[in-house]
């Protein structure tokens, strides 16, 4: 009897235990610190200010966060830290404890410096807390923070004398700084800094709990030695910051942090993790997904960060100080973050919401523009589109509703109206050509989505006039898609992008293929399923995706990552896509891949996540999806449902109600909904409304292990059914230059009637394909269910062209332009290699032209570009050689580069060699490839681009 008591005694422990256990307890910082997760393991407040965390990484990509698990060396510790992005930046205001000789270099360049060497063993992370053991210096150091300021207690050897070194030289290059010692516990001073954040500054105020004892200075002044001598108690710091001014992180200082009690502080800020983990509570399932669940609400809540000091004084986007009453935040990965992040928010940050609104609309009246990934109160411009307009847009579709409508409005249409990126283009054509812009299928998808969510907004708030504008823009996504391959497809300006390889990774995405964008019209999906063809169409697509191989080609994009067939769960583009079998029926289909998704691209591990993470993104995918929950179109009034994760999930509102997921028999194999009820009646709707949980009540799926048919009738609808337009047609050619004649066909996604015009002339119904016999204007136009589509043109050009080349070199197929005779076809690249007008390639160039006959040659040039940022260099060398029959070449000059290779921006030159009266058939040019970037390059050691078009021979 005994024997049996104690087992079940046991269980009932260790079931108080779990119980009892806090959720903060559940958060693993150390997740996302490895593989390429980029996050950061130390210590922040809920959408704190400071990010006080441990730098042990200074550049590289995966330097990102400032720390990589696979390091072994620390740095330091500084105050403001990004979580999980794909560009460097932060790192401000280092400290360091040390003992022994004083050293002011930090010893990444081999000599000796401050840095000290660390074991995982010796170090903890917890939600608000950090720890470590420095084994150098024997030093144990904690961290906290409070909102605004961060603290430090370094405890050392009571024989040796304590010291900290401050460092402003850490990591991004100065543009200004100063330290000033006010008295022997207290320091101030700037640091403002370029990277990418271009002006960046920040102020602080340091305080010590022990009187230092002299300070000895680099010779810029930069770094700071602090000596305190021997020391009874651990030192104690206090940093307060501020974007504004000293007197500003000194009053963040006293008003947060006014005592020395660091337990104090640090059992604040974890209580105020307890209490936004709170928010939601899930029930079931093992401690290590409960580990995962946590830590990834935590992500979810580390940003946007607080920028506004006490007192209510930011720095406003065109960099000057402002005054608030609210709150004002701080990096915005909207290209992100609009996905899932904020939706998520305006289920358990209502408040918040509105305050992230309203600080956008003050960016937008202070800077002149919405935020695009808006840093520091530096707009970066970094990714694509304007996805500030779906947060300001699912906020208010959904109740949220405090801001000023009429100025966010304006904002938005402001930011659709601009001329840059793409827009003109845009706006003019119906879509982007590849030729015009880069990323030009990317770009057109989302600014269509966008336009879509302001047409949505203005209808809500009675601008009719305004949402038929935008209603036609956002179908904008139909002028790309090419209905003989079922994929969004870049045009150049006469035809296709071409070859096409829908696993080529090119700039005709952002950071992705043809796959990752083929089903990104979250918008209009019903109207995508029957541009594709039907729902069978529509599926089977769905189907190749998640089944093709796993292998892409083209150029190299590290985010690329989490691939199942080729959907790529380590970037955005693809984190809607298994939700939209929901929209065809397939409702068990979305629950098995959303179910592998969980299982599959998520641990408890350092590269427990499998890509960036983002600013939150990658971590409120996982949330909503453990939930049974996702927002595949944010500024629609529902969630799309998928499976529950656990038995039970507790939403806390800010409303005072709760809504309960219950998932009754759910297990790893049990993860089909059988069935389903809505606060006691029959659900049988494969979505959600945002009303129905905030109103509060109860949902109870039956899970099962076999597939069901839940669900499967009552589909959720995205679908414009407003100012339906007829796409543009589109044009099929070999290319936009010939010798004799040339063939042009024309063809519509949607069928109709298609006219066109040639120079000018009559417009003519198209029947079969157009011959031309000289230079040509094609202008078109598609009348379909008695509706024009918008007019197109393309240009061909009859060139006098005898000439052939044969290529020894293999250009890149991302790269290709116009294939083979790209150098000879009398079309020139411009200043964007990503236009696809340049040939790209990754090893020296070696080219033969063939005049047709021998002839007298007067001028041979060759054009090359130089972007070093991207990895293309001028050649280092170029060889001219001549032959008259073919077999023998004469070596005619060497035309040496003279341009410098360490000079950033893109510069285009023509290698010239001009001499009178040489008689040749054949002319030959070699260049040579740069090699590998330098030592001081970014991409150091990385083979280098050679990029070049049109070979000019006169």
């Amino acid at each position: 009897m005994i024997k049996k008591i104690l087992p079940l005694l046991l269980l009932i422990f260790i079931g108080c235990k779990n119980e009892n256990k806090h959720l903060i307890d559940y958060v693993n910082p150390f997740i996302g610190t490895g593989g390429h997760g980029h996050t950061y393991p130390g210590a922040s407040a809920p959408f704190g200010m400071v990010q006080l965390s441990p730098d042990s990484r200074l550049d590289g990509w995966d330097g990102c966060g400032g720390y990589h698990y696979s390091d072994s060396i620390i740095y330091g510790f500084s105050h403001t830290h990004l979580s999980g992005t794909g560009v460097s930046d932060y790192g401000d205001i280092l400290l360091m404890p040390t003992a022994g000789e004083m050293l002011l270099n930090n010893g990444a360049d081999g000599n000796p410096g401050y840095s000290s060497k660390f074991s995982h063993e010796n170090e903890t992370a917890k939600a608000g807390f950090y720890q470590v053991f420095l084994e150098n210096y024997n030093v144990d150091v904690e961290l906290t923070t409070s909102q605004r300021a961060g603290f430090h207690k370094y405890t050392f050897q009571k024989d040796e004398a304590a010291q900290v070194v401050l460092d402003l030289e850490h990591r991004d290059r100065l543009l200004d700084y100063k330290i000033e010692l006010l008295d022997s516990n207290t320091l101030q001073g700037i640091r403002y800094s370029d990277n990418w954040a271009r002006k960046q500054k920040v102020h602080f105020y340091m305080q010590f709990s022990e009187q230092l004892q002299s300070i000895t200075f680099n010779e810029k002044q930069s770094v700071a030695g602090i000596s305190f001598g021997k020391l009874e108690e651990p030192l104690l710091v206090k940093v307060g910051i501020s974007a504004v001014s000293t007197e500003g992180a000194k009053a963040n200082l006293q008003a947060e942090i006014p005592h020395w009690d660091f337990e104090k502080t640090r059992v604040q800020t974890r209580t105020l993790w307890e209490k936004e983990l709170n928010k939601i509570i899930v029930e079931g399932k093992s401690e290590t997904q409960k580990e995962i669940f946590y830590t990834a609400l935590y992500h979810s809540l580390l940003n946007p960060n607080l920028y506004v000091d006490v007192d209510g004084h930011y720095n406003g986007t065109d960099l000057e100080k402002h005054h608030t009453n609210d709150k004002h935040y701080t990096i915005f990965s909207l290209w992100d973050t609009f996905r899932a992040t904020h939706p998520l928010f305006t289920l358990i940050q209502q408040e918040r919401t509105n305050e992230f609104i309203r600080t956008f609309l003050r960016q937008y009246k202070e800077g002149g523009q919405l935020p695009v990934w808006e840093l520091a109160a530096n707009y970066t411009g970094c990714m694509i589109g304007h996805h500030s307009i779906p947060v300001i847009v699912d906020a208010y579709i959904k109740g949220i509703t405090g801001f000023d409508t009429k100025l966010a409005l304006e904002a938005m249409i402001h930011s659709a109206t601009q001329n840059h990126l793409g827009l003109k283009n845009y706006n003019e054509n119906g879509y982007i050509s590849a030729s015009d812009e880069p990323e030009s299928v990317s770009k057109t998808l989302e600014y269509a989505y966008d336009d879509w969510c302001i047409a949505e907004f203005a209808k809500q708030i009675g601008e009719d006039s305004v949402a038929s504008i935008f209603y036609q823009r956002a179908q904008n996504y139909k002028n790309l898609f090419d209905p003989t391959t079922n994929f969004f497809r870049a045009k150049n300006a006469y035809s296709w992008f071409s070859p096409f390889k829908p696993e080529e990774v090119n700039f005709n995405y952002t950071e992705a293929n043809a796959w990752q964008y083929s089903l990104f019209v979250p918008q209009d999906i019903q109207g995508h399923i029957e541009l594709m063809g039907g729902k069978e169409s529509y599926e089977n697509h769905l189907d190749n995706m998640f089944t093709a191989s796993t292998e892409t080609s083209g150029r190299e994009q590290p985010d690329v990552t989490g691939l199942i067939g080729q959907y790529a769960h380590g970037n955005e583009p693809s984190h809607h896509m298994a939700y939209l079998y929901n929209y065809i029926g397939k409702c068990s289909k979305t629950q098995k891949y959303v179910k592998q998704i969980l299982e599959e691209q998520y641990t408890n591990l350092p590269d427990g996540l499998s890509g960036n993470e983002d600013c939150g993104q990658m971590s409120s995918w996982y949330v909503l999806s453990s939930l049974g929950l996702y927002s595949v179109t944010p500024g629609l009034d529902y969630y799309t449902i998928g499976t529950p994760l656990f038995e039970k999930s507790t939403l806390n509102l800010e409303n005072g109600n709760t809504f309960t997921i219950v998932a009754n028999n759910v297990s790893d194999k049990n993860f089909y909904i059988q069935s389903a009820t809505l606060n006691g009646r029959k659900y049988n709707k494969s979505y959600i409304n945002h009303s129905e949980i905030t109103k509060g009540g109860e949902i109870i799926f039956e899970m099962g292990r076999p597939p069901s048919n839940w669900g499967n009738t009552e589909i959720p609808v995205s679908k414009i059914e407003n100012n339906i337009i007829t796409p543009i047609p589109y044009f099929v050619a070999e290319s936009q230059t010939f010798s004799d004649k040339t063939n042009i066909e024309l063809a519509s996604a949607i069928g109709g009637d298609i006219y066109y015009s040639i120079n000018g002339n009559k417009e003519t119904k198209y029947t079969s394909f157009i011959t031309i016999n000289k230079d040509s204007e094609i202008k078109c136009r598609t009348l379909k269910d008695s509706k024009w589509s918008k007019y197109i043109s393309a240009n061909y050009y009859k060139i006098d062209n005898n000439k052939t080349i044969k290529l020894y070199s293999e250009y890149a197929n991302q790269y290709a332009a116009a294939g083979d005779k790209t150098l000879i076809d009398h079309l020139r690249g411009g200043e964007n290699y990503r236009t696809g007008n340049w040939q790209g390639y990754r090893e020296d160039l070696n080219v033969t032209v063939n005049l047709g006959e021998i002839k007298e040659i007067s001028s041979i040039s060759i054009g090359f570009l130089q972007d070093i940022k991207s990895w293309i260099f001028f050649p280092t060398k170029i060889e001219i050689l001549t032959s008259e029959y073919g077999d023998i070449y004469n070596h005619l000059v060497f035309l040496d580069n003279t341009f410098p290779d360490d000079k950033e921006g893109t510069f285009t030159n023509d290698f010239t060699f001009n001499k009178h009266k040489i008689n040749a058939r054949y002319v030959q040019i070699k260049a040579i490839n740069y090699g590998v970037c330098p030592k001081w390059h970014l991409g150091a050691g990385g083979k280098t681009w050679l990029f070049v078009d049109e070979l000019t021979i006169k």
